[in-house]
């Protein structure tokens, strides 16, 4: 295969940011003798991401998922208002009433975030404003969501101004929750107000909140063209790297994945970094190579490569393998943390890169979806909100069954 000479990738690492800022409108001891054992022979086909039985029914329209840090699963049913805990056998363990529900976290303390909604009257007028539950899932009786209660709510625009909130406030929306090791958390909001001097900054943004439900700051972008307020279009699903198990070895960076949903956006799936230094700290687009093809068939970076994903999570295990869902192509897309699509050859395959394992399609079918919403992953299991479907999926590698 012929070579990519080493300037044009540096030239398309500059050219990336820049198409995501301006929509590509202006640029484009002993050894054990282990000679007995026999090496399986894997072919690409045998490597692929399979359904797990039963299916998860019961729901009206789950729209998020989370596998937690107690390595619980949680289910945001926006159908009932309700989230739903299971245990990894799929055995319901409780449910808990959040207004407007529309996503969830779960904090390293054992706390679960949820975004709703709050009715709310001032001045004698009544208002739905967008909302952030923290439930404390901890009580006299014992530990679960059937103990859970309510000890803070934080209420958009509040956590940064005072004052009557405005049609404009009422509009917003916050999408996604995604907790970082030191139980700071950041949040992506979406609105119709995108004036980058704004207070509070631009309402599509992500935010940064502290580990007391504290707002901190709207994240910036430093690009080879300057720090952007306004970086963000549409922010839907976010997810840092930090990710269950608990284990002392959880990432401790503040880095983070999201998606986009703006149809002018090339990159919809973006890996923000924090660089920090002695002279502070920043936040960039973390580049990965697109086009070697001797590497993988396709890439998380190649223009165009997702129609409306919503969600994206990590996994925790050291794979560090990036799922995403797209609800325009009802599929899940599965890369490894270099951004090559497909997961990493195992011992004894053909393959010299990664094996694609990505499927999808719409229906009913068990490796089929109907506007797949959200995505999580604990002990090598993939989950899946089938919101279409009304129902919540499992799938797992073929190498990874005993």
């Amino acid at each position: 295969m012929k070579k990519t000479p080493l300037a044009l990738w540096l030239y398309l690492g500059l050219l990336l940011p820049v198409c995501w800022l301006q929509g590509c409108e202006s640029f484009w001891g002993s050894e054990t003798d282990t000679d007995f054992l026999d090496v399986p022979i894997y072919n690409d086909q045998t490597v692929a991401y399979v359904p797990i039985q039963p299916v998860w029914e019961g729901f009206s329209r789950p729209v998020d998922v989370v596998a937690g840090w107690d390595e619980l699963i949680y289910v945001a049913d926006a159908g009932t208002e309700e989230v739903v805990s299971f245990d990894q056998a799929g055995n319901e363990l409780g449910r808990f009433p959040v207004p407007g529900l529309t996503a969830i976290a779960q904090d390293r303390r054992l706390d679960l975030l949820a975004l709703g909604t709050r009715d709310t009257v001032i001045s004698n007028t009544a208002f739905r404003l967008p909302a952030l539950y923290r439930l404390r899932l901890r009580g006299a009786d014992g530990y679960g969501l059937q103990y859970a209660r309510v000890v803070r709510v934080v209420i958009h625009p509040f956590y940064f101004k005072s004052g009557t909130p405005t049609q404009s406030d009422e509009a917003v929306s916050l999408r996604s929750i995604s907790v970082l090791a030191d139980n700071r958390y950041y949040v992506s909001r979406n609105g119709p107000s995108n004036n980058p001097l704004k207070f509070g900054g631009p309402d599509d943004a992500v935010l940064l909140f502290n580990a007391q439900d504290e707002f901190v700051t709207p994240v910036q972008v430093s690009t080879a063209l300057g720090l952007f307020r306004d970086y963000f279009r549409s922010p839907q699903g976010i997810t840092t790297f930090a990710a269950p198990p608990q284990s002392p070895a959880v990432n401790r960076r503040g880095d983070f994945i999201f998606t986009s949903t703006e149809p002018n956006n090339v990159l919809k799936v973006q890996i923000i970094r924090l660089e920090e230094s002695a002279g502070g700290s920043s936040y960039r687009l973390l580049q990965t190579l697109v086009g070697d093809t001797s590497k993988a068939d396709d890439f998380l970076y190649r223009p165009g490569r997702f129609g409306r994903p919503t969600d994206v999570c990590v996994a925790g295990d050291g794979t560090n393998y990036i799922f995403v869902v797209d609800v325009e192509k009802d599929s899940l897309f599965q890369f490894n943390a270099l951004g090559y699509e497909g997961v990493n050859p195992p011992a004894g395959s053909s393959s010299r890169k990664a094996i694609r394992a990505s499927f999808g399609g719409r229906g009913q079918g068990l490796t089929q979806f109907n506007e797949p919403r959200a995505v999580a992953y604990l002990r090598q299991i993939v989950y899946v909100a089938d919101a279409g479907n009304a129902r919540l999926l499992r799938f797992k590698l073929t190498t990874d069954f005993d």
